[in-house]
């Protein structure tokens, strides 16, 4: 298959697939109903958007933001910006204020294309006092505008506006200048201190991610249905839904990621990229519903199970031609009990499934290859253009990562971190030079700040991570330091724990500023015995939510702490919580404070 730069992908794209869809999306008035945009019609609406770029002065190598959930509009902007050599500059859907701010200026963003009325709200805030700032285009037509906003367009409106020779023969002089060296994308990640980083990705690492794809999962086709559930600015999702136009696929895109599972039952798609969080809560759901059932419905569960697993991982994983009466009994439960559970999800005409951006349990990757899920487990990073290993098709072993791409380069260095060589790693990181330098080896290694190891089979097993960032459950990064010394500046809080590496929400374990509260506690008549009946006492509780909940006013909404415990005593280097220059012991912390976080986890 011929590799095209992003720029003129979908226009290649549709002279081989023309009327085929290229894109489902929801009709705004009815989440049931769906409308096609075919390949076609989407090449057009990507050169009407190109041309009304070019028309408002857009050059090559501008930053164009996107602030947005996901929408086929969000994808007809990034091709179009492409077109003229453009960068796109993603923001998440819930990014706040002072997030937005400093991306803009940052990567000194004039034009914004924003999603619905929060982001344009957000957006149009940062607009009034921004010196970079100078338009924002709209994708959904119901936003209410500001009274005082005289510059913001309709995406509608704006697709008319380059209509004119001078713009048509702009993006036609750039279509024929495209570079694989042209800078694609800037992704912002947050850093261990929580400033972000744009990740600076050329066209020529999307393309590369494609080779190596195209060499991994033989089994794809442009029959194929790929739902794009993660957002867009997330790089497994972008880099896994540009893979999926490369291959003339249809994108299904789901807006609202809360309603997934009404979604995916009405496409019912052969692909969809996903964080573990969705599978747990697949495993959780189907082993409900295994636990309520009875007598005989209970042991065909867990038969067919074990009969999936062996079938499944212990003959055809490893290569080996099945007993006839194990083949005979998984047909059978293939076409029922498997069947059942995967229509149940939505699932059930899925091809293969790739997972990643979090670690993903032993047991849960083993029962979902054990019903026939058939799920593609991976690793990788914003720097690496996603994917670095992931489970070949057969042959993949439980408790790793799966094996290095083809073409990318993996060893293992100090500390046991491991480097990333190759041409899916990025250019840099934008405007930071010295913390580019900083995670590059001396032979051009990329430093992951990740841990572990190398089978004799060349899969990877990660350990640990070497850097100070955690990651949720759902795949998203939080930096606990700057929460911590966030809510420190609290007269109430003296020191803070945070909580949230692989799990599904942010938690902390609160020390609170015990004689302020002791006088919070007199001025509002709150009676108590003990410093354990303080902190337990729910005016307290109530007091101490209202002022965390303030305090992340910035944060997005994953940043966010959910629950927290105040403790009765402070950390201390005595009792072995801080070390000698009062920094968190935070595996000492986890340990002694077992009992109360699985609290905050179980309520």
């Amino acid at each position: 298959m011929a590799y095209f730069h992003l720029g003129e992908l979908i226009h290649r794209r549709a002279e081989e697939y023309g009327s085929k869809t290229a894109i489902k999306y929801q009709v705004k008035t009815s989440r049931k109903k769906w409308k096609d945009l075919s390949w076609k019609a989407f090449s057009e609406r990507v050169l009407k958007l190109a041309h009304a770029m070019a028309e408002i002065g857009v050059e090559p190598g501008d930053k164009i933001g996107i602030y947005s959930e996901n929408m086929a509009e969000y994808l007809i902007t990034d091709f179009g910006a492409f077109a003229n050599r453009a960068v796109m500059v993603p923001m998440y859907a819930t990014a706040s204020i002072s997030q937005v701010e400093y991306i803009v200026n940052d990567a000194h963003t004039k034009v914004i294309f924003v999603g619905e009325q929060y982001q344009y709200n957000q957006a149009y805030k940062v607009q009034s006092e921004s010196k970079v700032l100078n338009q924002l285009i709209i994708f959904d037509n119901n936003v209410v505008l500001n009274r005082d906003d005289k510059t913001s367009m309709y995406f509608s409106d704006f697709l008319t506006t380059g209509q004119n020779e001078q713009a048509h023969a702009l993006v036609n002089v750039r279509l024929k200048q495209l570079k694989e060296t042209d800078l694609a994308t800037i992704i912002y990640t947050s850093g261990t201190t929580g400033v972000p980083k744009g990740v600076m990705l050329l066209h020529s690492s999307y393309n590369q991610a494609f080779r190596i794809h195209d060499m991994r999962l033989t089994t794809l086709s442009s029959k194929d249905i790929s739902m794009c559930f993660l957002p867009l600015t997330h790089i497994f999702e972008k880099t896994w839904t540009y893979y999926c136009l490369h291959k003339g696929m249809t994108i299904a895109v789901n807006k609202d990621p809360r309603q997934i599972q009404e979604t995916i039952k009405q496409i019912r798609p052969t692909l969809m990229s996903s964080v573990p969080r969705f599978w747990e809560k697949v495993y959780a759901g189907v082993n409900d519903k295994i636990s309520s059932s009875k007598g005989l419905m209970k042991k065909i569960y867990a038969h067919s199970i074990e009969t999936g697993r062996r079938y499944n991982l212990d003959y055809r994983n490893e290569g080996i031609k099945p007993p006839q009466w194990l083949s005979i009994k998984f047909k059978f439960y293939q076409a029922t009990v498997f069947y059942l559970l995967k229509y149940i999800v939505g699932i059930n005409k899925g091809n293969v499934f790739p997972c990643a951006g979090a670690p993903l349990s032993d047991k849960i990757n083993i029962f979902l290859q054990s019903v026939d899920i058939p799920i593609i487990y991976g690793y990788g990073l914003t720097e690496t253009t996603a994917t670095v290993t992931c489970f070949p098709l057969i042959g993949f072993k439980i408790g790793t990562v799966g094996t290095v791409m083809p073409e990318v380069d993996v060893k293992i260095g100090d500390n046991n971190e491991i480097l990333v060589k190759g041409l899916t790693v990025m250019d840099g990181y934008y405007n930071k030079p010295d913390e580019t330098a900083a995670v590059f080896t001396s032979d051009g290694y990329f430093r992951t700040g990740d841990a572990g190891y190398l089978t004799e089979n060349g899969e990877l097993v990660l350990t640990e991570r070497i850097k100070d960032l955690y990651k949720t459950s759902n795949g998203k990064y939080i930096a606990p330091q700057m929460i911590e010394t966030l809510l420190s500046e609290d007269i109430y809080i003296d020191m803070v724990a945070v909580i949230g590496d692989e799990r599904k929400f942010v938690s902390a374990l609160i020390v609170p500023n015990y004689e302020a509260l002791k006088e919070y506690a007199k001025e509002h008549s709150i009676g108590y015995a003990s410093i354990e009946d303080l902190v337990a006492h729910k005016d307290i509780q109530d007091f101490m939510y209202e002022r965390i909940e303030l305090k992340q006013v910035d944060f997005t909404s994953f940043e966010k702490i959910k629950n927290f415990t105040l403790l009765p005593e402070p950390f201390s280097i005595e009792t072995d919580e801080l070390t000698n220059t009062l920094k968190l012991k935070r595996k000492v912390i986890l340990e002694k404070y077992g009992v109360e976080i699985e609290r905050m986890y179980t309520l």
